[in-house]
């Protein structure tokens, strides 16, 4: 991509990436860097006008740190944020490890504070732009971005387009139930999801909930000393830990039949894996998904696909600022659904 009829080509955007735990800013270039990169902790308290403030400070300081002539050429701004939001109305919806910030009007209030039109999707999305301009999925036009990390979700594309829904919510994979009933409870208050089984925040909660059986020796001693994340059930696998093995051995498998759901449902020609949890894994979490695909989905569908590793590691949805602007700057719909609130 090198530009967009709406955003001239030698334009840069002021990228924002709002997180459960940090606030990161830069600046983008028309060729994909990363300029003055900026970032500080998510303010839990304080209420949304906490958030709205050092989310606008921190992209003050960016800009104020730029050459005169690179600030010149800014001309708008591209949000990342978890996720659900109205894309449209530049809203976050309801996120549920920040719920001060329900039905927050990020993208007007950013306009207003900085004085740039700005553009907001949830972080799966911008990553998926990103990766689909600059990384593993490069001018493909079907293909699936996933990222495993706390939480598990992911971006739908078909036909050169990023599947939205009419509500802007389409792409919550890892809210997909893998079992007729019981499983593990998911954030979100569900069962059996996929995100409750192969996430970080997952294999946290089954780590903690095992204590009580006494079964991981492991875990017992890391609980002594701080709450349970994912990070201590993959290296538990690592030292020989049984119940962590078990753990790990588990979200790869079903992180791998959901693979299959996938490829016959949307029959892409990628699945560009990254986030945390999967990025550490490697190949250890690709090539399980890799081989159940090719056992048992469709055949042509099967053949078709590849699964890999996404490619722009942690700067993805601060680069993803870039193409989203691009996409939206200029085109009315993006903006007539502010004004009809």
């Amino acid at each position: 991509m090198t530009g967009s009829a709406h955003l001239p080509a030698a334009v840069t955007v002021l990228s924002l990436d709002l997180g459960g735990t940090q606030i990161r800013a830069a600046v983008i270039t028309p060729d994909g860097d990363c300029l003055g990169r900026l970032a500080v902790a998510t303010p839990h308290a304080g209420g949304v006008e906490a958030v709205f403030a050092a989310s606008a400070e921190l992209l003050q300081r960016v800009a104020a740190g730029l050459t005169p002539e690179n600030r010149a050429r800014l001309g708008a701004i591209g949000i990342s944020s978890m996720g659900p939001v109205d894309p449209w109305r530049g809203t976050i919806v309801d996120p549920p490890n920040v719920p001060a910030l329900r039905n927050a009007p990020l993208a007007d209030e950013l306009e207003k504070r900085i004085g740039l039109p700005a553009y907001l999707d949830k972080d799966t999305n911008v990553a998926a732009m990103a990766e689909n301009w600059l990384g593993a999925a490069r001018g493909c036009g079907d293909f699936m971005y996933v990222t495993v990390s706390t939480g598990l979700g992911g971006s739908i594309w078909t036909g050169g387009r990023l599947i939205l829904g009419p509500d802007g919510t389409a792409g919550e994979i890892g809210h997909t139930s893998l079992m007729l009933e019981g499983g593990p409870r998911c954030g979100c208050g569900g069962y059996g999801h996929l995100e409750a089984i192969a996430s970080g925040s997952g294999l946290a909660r089954a780590a903690a909930e095992s204590l009580g059986d006494s079964e991981s020796a492991f875990l017992a001693a890391r609980a002594q000393v701080r709450p349970l994340t994912g990070r201590d059930v993959a290296e538990g696998e690592l030292a020989g830990d049984a119940k962590c093995t078990w753990l790990m051995e588990r979200a790869r498998r079903a992180f791998a039949v959901a693979c299959v759901g996938w490829v016959d449902g949307f029959n892409p020609d990628l699945i560009v894996v990254g986030g945390t949890l999967a990025e550490k894994q490697g190949e250890r979490w690709l090539q399980p998904a890799r081989d159940e695909v090719a056992a048992t989905a469709f055949r042509k569908a099967a053949g078709r696909v590849r699964i890999v590793a996404a490619q722009l590691g942690d700067d993805v949805g601060l680069v993803g600022a870039w193409p989203l602007v691009a996409a939206r700057h200029g085109i009315p719909e993006w903006r007539e659904r502010r004004r009809l609130g």
